[in-house]
């Protein structure tokens, strides 16, 4: 992802972020405390929330480092929260533990994430 991708992709995450949050502690609630699944809900929007930040981070980095490498990390980012964060949020909502088998491959993106961009900064840095 170039820059203003990965500057859009974090501020999206942010928007549906707070949306869901919303809609989690409000409308949702009574359905993700009968199936148990509140705290699991809240992780995906905190997860969310952490890795929206880590795009506007990088997004910033991208023109400050130059290095086409952090576009990985911005992929990587967005498709672990993609992974992480939703196959969470379809467990909870739905109770199906199918959902939850992807979660683990969306955390593992996420790491390789935050790997690039520590190769990243200290090549550059």
């Amino acid at each position: 992802m170039n820059q203003k991708q990965t500057l859009l992709c974090g501020a999206a995450l942010g928007l549906l972020g707070v949306a869901l949050g919303a809609f989690g502690a409000h409308a949702l609630k009574p359905m993700l405390v009968g199936n148990g699944r509140l705290e699991t809900f809240k992780l995906a929007v905190q997860y969310q929330f952490y890795h929206a930040f880590a795009l506007l981070f990088t997004g910033m980095l991208v023109e400050k480092l130059g290095l086409p490498i952090l576009r990985w990390s911005s992929l990587l980012f967005f498709g672990g929260v993609i992974l992480f964060s939703g196959s969470l949020y379809l467990f909870a909502v739905t109770n199906i533990g199918t959902f939850a088998i992807v979660t683990p491959l969306g955390g593992l993106l996420l790491l390789a994430g935050w790997s690039i961009l520590a190769y990243a900064i200290a090549m550059k840095i």
